[in-house]
């Protein structure tokens, strides 16, 4: 059984159907008794509205996406909470969608985000120079970079952090605490934070003015959990005059895994290894040794992302009503902060060692 249209709500109440389109769209047109009478029909017959063919012809569709590069990662949920606040503020809905660090997936995704003609797309993309994405604005969807600075400001905006002074605050740390031997620990190298945050590394240790080599890069091939336990499994097994006696880790799942792994095999943190961790996830604080962490404002990216989306929308469909450009990208860039627990803790005298 066809579930009841509008034509059924008009002859239920005795009224047009002109008149039940005002009750749902323009009420102040209807009196207060014809309002009644058709309420009291749509709540008998159980009429729910179907707004999509009205937002589309209009462009005002009530949904927005998001597409996170990696949804196991935590720090990404917590950016998403702050984008779904925003949306449902603005009486919007999100569209989650996962491209796990997959090309084709995310291309995938656009395809159907644009089939389906969002209001706009917040993306932390695998590629921001693919074609799919730049074809979005054309068709009157924004785009809105999460977590990455638009290479070319006039493209779309954008919300990061300054994943560059974020490892600048990593490594000077671990130098202040007297390290002369630091690894990085993080990969694939194709991800801008990554090496935007080794880019920060090198700049304390010239600063510092340390030899080049004082950071040595350990790849992973993943940044999670796994990835951080066979990166710590590589560096136990070097010699103990060539291991590091700190190590600066990509982001938190890394740093976590990597603690697993020196638990396992018997070295003490921070005493025989200290461990510097990025993003400040919920878990990098409840772990079993409090790891320290260079803190990333994830909730306000999402949220700041999501309401240049919107704006950058409403821009949009006035300047097509004037005629008249009405919209500016802008990119707005967060401070990261250092968040100093157990995990880095003090250098003993007992492990300095010539280089």
């Amino acid at each position: 059984m066809a579930p009841p249209g509008i034509k059924d709500v008009a002859a239920q109440a005795g009224v047009s159907v002109g008149t039940v389109s005002n009750v749902l769209n323009r009420p102040d047109l209807v009196s207060d008794a014809t309002r009644s009478r058709v309420q009291a029909a749509i709540a008998e017959l159980g009429f729910v509205r179907n707004d999509s063919a009205r937002q589309l012809r209009a462009g005002l569709s009530r949904t927005v996406a998001y597409v996170v590069i990696d949804a196991g990662n935590p720090f990404f949920t917590d950016v998403a909470r702050g984008v779904e606040d925003c949306a449902r503020q603005a009486g919007a809905a999100v569209y989650l969608c996962n491209s796990d660090e997959d090309a084709v997936r995310e291309g995938e995704y656009l395809d159907i985000l644009r089939e389906q003609r969002v209001r706009g797309v917040l993306i932390t993309p695998v590629d921001h120079q693919t074609d799919r994405l730049r074809t979005l604005p054309g068709m009157g969807i924004p785009v809105v970079l999460v977590d990455r600075a638009a290479q070319d400001p006039t493209d779309w905006c954008s919300v990061a952090v300054d994943d560059v002074e974020g490892g600048d605050l990593a490594v000077t740390h671990l130098i202040e605490l007297g390290h002369d031997r630091i690894g990085f620990v993080g990969g694939p190298q194709s991800i801008i934070q990554v090496t935007d945050r080794l880019r920060g590394a090198r700049r304390a240790v010239e600063r510092a003015g340390l030899p080049a080599d004082t950071v040595t890069v350990m790849p992973t091939d993943g940044l999670n959990v796994a990835g951080g336990r066979r990166a710590g499994e590589r560096i136990v097994g070097l010699p103990s005059r060539r291991r590091p006696t700190a190590v600066f880790c990509a982001n938190d799942l890394v740093a976590l895994g990597f603690l697993q792994q020196m638990t396992q095999q018997g070295l003490a943190v921070p005493d025989d290894m200290a461990i510097v961790g990025y993003d400040d996830i919920e878990f990098a604080g409840a772990a079993a040794v409090p790891l320290t962490s260079v803190r990333q404002p994830r909730y306000e990216l999402g949220r700041t992302a999501c309401e240049l989306l919107l704006q950058e929308a409403t821009d949009q469909q006035r300047g097509a009503a004037s005629g008249e450009p009405g919209h500016h990208h802008r990119q707005v860039e967060f401070t990261p902060e250092l968040v100093v627990r157990a995990s880095s803790g003090r250098r003993p005298a007992r492990s300095q060692t010539a280089r």
